[in-house]
């Protein structure tokens, strides 16, 4: 069975700074690539940070930049980089989440939940499809940030015939420092409930409206344990190595999901 190699980068962002941003995290990166890793996890709007100025700093997706910086990381790194992105795309923007592969193909999750108390609502439309996308044998939901409150959005709904939809959870964040807790808590919750890894990747430093953050970005087991949990509040890129037979082993160990309540998500 394969593992799966992941590289979690955290840093401070500079504010509503596309250019600047993708040069500090091209030299972060440094040579960083197949050898080492088989997928590089962004924070949360790493080229902008957390913009509310939607229709300024947008990209229209067929021309974005940055999509195509991160499409360029991927081929040239020969493996896949995600990161979420300030999006126009129609008549709209959104807080996409984009999953950049090694042969230039992309996927995109737009952000379901809308940070109300920031005026998110107000400034991006809503998500209204949940994205699994695949990767060296595993499955993988992508979430970004807020989402990360909403257990039913978030749960495992297998097909008929199988037992687990996803084996990780990747959520990408601008999660600020004074509720560090609820993100601590709420990555081990959901890696606990629904039997899978959980990748979090969150950002640090303050913002141009004078937010902190602390980091806290994690790599946790199907048991809510920390495989990669830095000290907070420094810039770090940390690799470290997802296994599908510890998984296989535990779920089959402790069958919590044959005792998991049916449900539908209505949007």
């Amino acid at each position: 069975m394969s593992d799966l190699r992941t590289t979690l980068v955290q840093c401070d962002l500079r504010w509503e700074n596309p250019q600047a941003n993708c040069e500090m995290l091209e030299e972060l990166l440094g040579d960083l690539g197949d050898a080492e890793t088989d997928l590089i996890v962004l924070p949360e709007m790493f080229s902008t940070g957390f913009t509310m100025n939607s229709r300024e700093m947008a990209e229209p997706m067929a021309q974005s930049s940055t999509v195509a910086w991160l499409r360029q990381q991927a081929m040239s790194r020969g493996c896949v980089v995600t990161g979420s992105v300030a999006i126009e795309d129609g008549d709209n923007c959104y807080n996409r989440l984009i999953w950049a592969r090694p042969d230039g193909s992309i996927t995109h999750y737009d952000k379901r939940h809308l940070f109300r108390m920031a005026g998110e609502h107000e400034r991006y439309g809503a998500g209204d499809e949940r994205v699994i996308v695949e990767l060296k044998g595993f499955r993988l939901l992508l979430s970004v940030c807020y989402d990360l409150r909403f257990p039913v959005w978030m749960r495992q709904q297998p097909r008929e015939g199988e037992h687990f939809e996803y084996d990780a959870m990747l959520c990408v964040a601008n999660w600020p420092a004074p509720r560090r807790q609820p993100w601590r808590t709420l990555l081990a919750a959901r890696a606990i409930e629904n039997l899978c890894y959980v990748i979090g990747v969150n950002r640090v430093g303050e913002d141009a409206k004078g937010l902190a953050y602390a980091g806290d970005s994690m790599l946790l087991d199907f048991k809510g344990e920390p495989l990669v949990d830095p000290p907070r509040d420094q810039a770090f890129l940390h690799t470290a190595t997802i296994e599908r037979q510890a998984l296989e082993d535990f779920r089959d160990k402790f069958p919590a999901w044959r005792d998991a309540d049916d449900f539908e998500v209505s949007l």
